[in-house]
């Protein structure tokens, strides 16, 4: 047997749904969390441009993000409800607007993060997964949207740590089977919890790329629903 490999037995026995689901419930396991949030945006010449912003997490249905530095970005929020609702809302204009599904793709804030990529929801409850390999160490997922499901992306190939769960890392085909993406996560333990230090997205068609760096987290706080509202986006 090839080393760092699983035996075709052991293969087959793994079953892809529980993998995903096992996978939710670490991503999700606080009942809440906020946190500031780093964003490090790198160009093909290795050009950065900073941002900074905040964030607060509710369970795996509602995620408010608020961008606090540089001035000309600061106020820019974007709030992740239940049943596919997005909003984003821009001082400049002075009014939120509902992100329609078929814009999902676009960038979120000039990222190369879509919108898509922002909203709260579990894996399980989006993508049909199937199993392609198993090592020594990881899981490897085939994702593909479940039917009735809007997606840029024809699917992801995702690798889940077997020790504990969490998301390593994911490619991202647009529908013409092309890898377009691809995130690393690079994960941490606080209290009880595992959680994404950093998630680096990196765009391949523009060969650049954007790290999210999740700072001075908190778990378990207590966050009002209120904070989750359209009202409190445009504050």
């Amino acid at each position: 047997m090839i080393m760092g490999m699983v035996s075709p037995l052991a293969l087959m026995s793994q079953d892809a749904p529980t993998i995903l689901k096992k996978l939710d419930e670490v991503m999700y396991a606080p009942a809440d969390q906020e946190s500031k949030m780093r964003i490090v945006l790198t160009d093909r010449s290795g050009n950065e441009r900073v941002r900074e912003a905040d964030v607060w997490q509710k369970g795996d249905k509602m995620r408010l993000v608020r961008f606090t530095s540089p001035s000309a970005e600061a106020g820019i929020a974007f709030l992740s409800l239940p049943n596919d609702v997005m909003y984003v809302y821009m001082p400049a204009f002075g009014r939120e607007r509902r992100i329609a599904s078929h814009v999902k793709n676009q960038s979120f804030a000039g990222t190369d993060f879509t919108y898509e990529d922002m909203e709260s929801v579990t894996y399980s409850s989006k993508y049909e997964p199937r199993l392609l390999e198993t090592t020594d160490r990881h899981h490897i997922l085939e994702l593909t949207p479940l039917p009735g499901v809007r997606s840029d992306y024809s699917r992801q190939v995702s690798v889940i740590s077997r020790e504990h769960y969490y998301l390593v890392s994911s490619e991202y085909y647009d529908r013409g089977g092309n890898l377009v993406k691809t995130s690393q996560y690079t994960y941490t333990k606080k209290d009880k919890y595992w959680y994404p230090g950093e998630i680096r997205m990196t765009d391949h068609r523009r060969n650049h790329s954007t790290s999210m760096q999740f700072l001075e987290i908190k778990f378990d706080t207590g966050l009002s629903d209120d904070i989750f509202t359209i009202r409190n986006l445009a504050r």
